[in-house]
């Protein structure tokens, strides 16, 4: 039995972001939320990074060579501000990096959630982590930063990444 069902919605979060990011333009994407905080497009890159980071990283899953981010090399690229990524960028980074979150969800079992492993911080710290003490957190990481864009995109007048319905409701239907 996969784990598919018990993280039904996550799918349509990505859409939905996907769709979006894929709509703005290069100036909307570089909006901020505030003067010191990133950019809407870094945002985008750092919830795609992370999935790859912990599931091909922590938990060497396969699937990095087929995105954006190959490596701990190759981290952070949504971290240099001086080279903004548009959505030609964006949207394949959202969808390379959720096949492997699909991969994992179809693949991994309940059974599997309580598998443990090791992360070293801090020059040698060791943490351990099991597959479901990080796919909520990843969960939750993805949903926090699409409310992050959400509020910055409606405070600008833009329009807003509504994850919460599979149904669309158009002014005729609502």
């Amino acid at each position: 039995m996969s784990i598919r069902s018990f993280y039904d919605h996550w799918p349509q979060y990505n859409r939905r972001l996907t769709q979006i990011v894929g709509a703005m333009t290069d100036e909307q994407l570089a909006i901020r939320p505030a003067p010191d905080l990133w950019p809407i497009w870094a945002t985008v890159g750092h919830t795609a990074g992370t999935r790859v980071y912990w599931l091909c990283q922590i938990f060497k899953e396969p699937g990095a060579e087929r995105t954006p981010f190959k490596g701990l090399a190759d981290e952070g690229w949504e971290d240099d501000l001086t080279h903004p990524r548009g959505p030609s960028e964006l949207v394949p980074a959202l969808e390379s990096t959720w096949t492997i979150v699909e991969d994992c969800l179809t693949r991994w079992t309940p059974e599997m959630l309580q598998d443990e492993f090791r992360r070293e911080i801090n020059g040698g710290q060791v943490q351990i982590h099991t597959r479901q003490g990080v796919l909520m957190p990843l969960l939750t990481h993805d949903a926090y930063h699409i409310g992050e864009i959400t509020q910055t995109l409606g405070v600008n007048g833009l329009p807003e990444i509504y994850i919460w319905t599979s149904r669309v409701l158009t002014p005729s239907s609502s």
